[in-house]
């Protein structure tokens, strides 16, 4: 299981990670407080471990971020004590409440218990992905990059996905168009060609350019 600790106490990371790591929890931090939701879609953690403040954006407002694409567990770590400061954690879909100082096997406990009770009756999931430093949303059949959103066809989205999911490798035109049939999906040579065309032009709109290119007689590529 792997444990997002959104913590910048470099002492409380270390012995959480040290302490998790004997029961084969994976704990990972984010490298920069500015975009702790890219990281989050990332990794892909099973459960998050918050503090309130730090720094730049608060942990209210990453709760809230996580909470928009995820129904992941998410526990907050905190040393302020006042009533409200819990309240607001809950109504933003926090799932526990842990004051600083703790004791690591009640973290550990409560972790545990979280994770077994959300796992034994299906699994989260995430339906984004990374790319290009863009952040696909399958689920709204959306990119958005620099604050600027495109809307894609089912067509659009599913050559898209195939190919960031075998990012820099080349997929023929043959396996694209077997992969839309076996979906059910009519499609011809003719078709395919309009979609990634039309797919392309949706990217260069929000600025992101020759970012699937064609390789001649082979097919097309997703550049990492």
């Amino acid at each position: 299981m792997k444990i997002l600790l959104i913590e910048d106490d470099k002492s409380i990371v270390e012995v959480v990670r040290e302490r998790f790591t004997t029961w084969d929890l994976q704990v990972e931090e984010p490298k920069d407080f500015h975009n702790v939701l890219t990281q989050f879609i990332q990794w892909q953690p099973e459960l998050v471990l918050i503090d309130i403040q730090l720094p730049a954006y608060d942990g209210f407002h990453w709760c809230r971020e996580i909470r928009h694409i995820s129904k992941v567990p998410i526990i907050f770590l905190s040393s302020r004590d006042h009533p409200l400061d819990m309240v607001m954690a809950m109504q933003l879909g926090a799932d526990d409440f842990i004051q600083k100082p703790f004791h690591m096997d009640v973290l550990l406990a409560k972790v545990q218990a979280l994770l077994r009770r959300t796992y034994d009756y299906g699994e989260t999931q995430m339906d984004h992905a990374v790319w290009q430093k863009a952040v696909i949303h399958y689920s709204k059949a959306t990119i958005t990059f620099n604050q600027q959103t495109t809307i894609l066809t089912k067509n659009e989205l599913f050559i898209l996905r195939v190919l960031v999911e075998q990012v820099d490798e080349i997929i023929t035109r043959e396996a694209l168009m077997q992969k839309l049939w076996d979906d059910e999906r009519f499609v011809n040579d003719n078709t395919l060609t309009v979609n990634v065309n039309r797919l392309r032009k949706k990217l260069e709109e929000i600025g992101l350019y020759d970012v699937i290119q064609t390789k001649k007689g082979l097919g097309y590529v997703a550049l990492s």
